[in-house]
């Protein structure tokens, strides 16, 4: 199938980075606002006692729901390789809605006790599972429906509306926490959040519902249909493409926790452990995720001029070298302007990585597994490293008294991609011998 079946401007492939995006964007929203709320949820779902481990123990919640990912990854990724990317994508937005409307409604640890944390984690478990279906899916949907000259751009969407959804989580916050008292933020007003999310559910299913299935997809269901072959993508993915699966862990380790610790982490990290108040944070993480958006869009169409090689080695590098000065510069200054410059520029260089990192990932599987092989290997990365982040650093920045363990956590997630981009070239070649539909000269 030609990579012009649909052009750059039609109305289809316009529609599709708006169903992926939409859905994305409720995905992602909802991980944000428990984190910028993990203060509020502490004190609602967990007794009393030590408001610094009551939010340690949020976070672990907040870190359980990871676990189940990868159980969601392995199903849904199977599930959109045999029935289809429309098939998985409606799928993931119904079970995220479900999860989110759990938290939106458990009563409080005061009105039922030990059942209000497990409500919670009910809740992040369906979060999770959807959410490990989600990425693989998405990015599948998005590549295969691309043209090849604009892939760069057309992928971008898929972590800009991860900004998207923090600059929607962000101005909520920041609404809620303005226009009420902190004690009527902590009694109820957490919840608003929620439930607003939720009403972006019908527009998303609907979109996804109403999707036409990628050409892509299309050609390899008939060719299989044609030749009565089966389908088993999870063996498929570990007996023939394991260096893929390495290479796509170390690119996915700094992914995750580049946007974990730096966007979704820093909000709480900059009241906890820089005193910053409730607004100053949520401000400056708006206007962070502003600059994140726009830098997603500028490096995806980078990535179609240069490779995305070259843009991740640049996303690396600014990583690697500029987190650590960016915290003792917060620290030695704590300002909201220094605030609202270090998260502009934490901005800027998560999105010079994070922008290609889904078409990189997708072209190291062929068509037939690249929704299970994407799916995996993001999402063991996640659970890992980006999951527990903010249950880790909280205890450790407790326990050490220091502020710059984020810092040295981001760069030590560095070195794995550091080591995989050389092997970008020889992994993607390989998925190219079996009909990735990823032109090398893209890489």
């Amino acid at each position: 199938m030609r990579d012009s079946a649909i052009s750059p401007g039609s109305h289809g492939i316009n529609r599709a980075i708006l169903a992926a995006s939409v859905g994305n964007l409720l995905e992602w929203y909802d991980f944000s606002v428990y984190a910028l709320f993990a203060i509020h949820i502490a004190a609602n779902f967990f007794p009393h006692r030590n408001p610094g481990l009551d939010l340690v123990k949020a976070f672990l919640v907040f870190g359980l729901g990871f676990v189940i990912r990868p159980l969601g990854a392995v199903l849904i990724g199977i599930y959109g390789d045999r029935a289809g990317r429309k098939a998985a994508l409606t799928l993931t937005i119904l079970i995220m809605a479900g999860g989110t409307l759990i938290i939106a409604a458990a009563p409080s640890y005061a009105a039922i006790g030990i059942g209000a944390p497990l409500l919670l984690l009910a809740g992040r478990i369906l979060q999770g599972f959807s959410a490990g279906g989600e990425i693989g899916s998405a990015t599948a949907f998005l590549v295969e429906h691309a043209p090849s000259p604009r892939r760069g751009r057309y992928t971008a969407w898929l972590q800009a509306s991860m900004g998207m959804s923090n600059i929607l989580g962000a101005l909520v916050a920041f609404a809620v926490t303005t226009r009420l008292s902190a004690a009527e933020v902590t009694g109820w007003g957490w919840r608003i959040p929620f439930l607003f999310g939720l009403s972006i559910v019908p527009v998303g299913f609907y979109l996804r519902r109403t999707l036409e299935e990628t050409p892509q997809f299309r050609a390899e269901a008939a060719q299989r249909a044609e030749t009565r072959a089966g389908v088993a993508p999870l063996g498929v993915v570990f007996r023939e493409h394991s260096r893929s699966l390495l290479v796509g862990m170390g690119i996915s380790i700094l992914w995750a926790v580049a946007v974990y610790v730096l966007l979704i982490f820093m909000p709480v990290l900059a009241q906890k452990a820089f005193g910053f108040t409730a607004t100053q944070a949520f401000g400056s993480s708006l206007i962070g995720n502003v600059v994140f958006v726009i830098g997603c869009f500028a490096f995806g169409a980078l990535a179609d001029r240069i490779g995305r090689a070259r843009v991740l080695t640049i996303g690396v590098v600014l990583l690697l070298s500029g987190v650590l000065p960016l915290f003792q510069w917060l620290a030695s200054s704590q300002s909201t302007v220094t605030l609202v410059l270090v998260m502009s520029a934490f901005g800027v260089m998560v999105s010079s990585f994070t922008s290609v990192a889904p078409m990189t990932l997708s072209s190291l599987f062929p068509t037939r597994v690249r929704a299970t092989g994407v799916s995996i290997v993001y999402n063991a990365a996640i659970t890992i490293f980006g999951g527990f982040a903010p249950a880790i650093l909280t205890w450790l920045g407790t326990k050490s008294g220091s502020v710059f363990a984020p810092a040295w956590y981001v760069v030590f997630a560095a070195v794995p991609a550091i080591i995989a981009i050389p092997f970008l070239r020889g992994v993607t070649n390989a998925a190219l011998g079996e009909n990735s539909g990823v032109p090398i000269r893209e890489i």
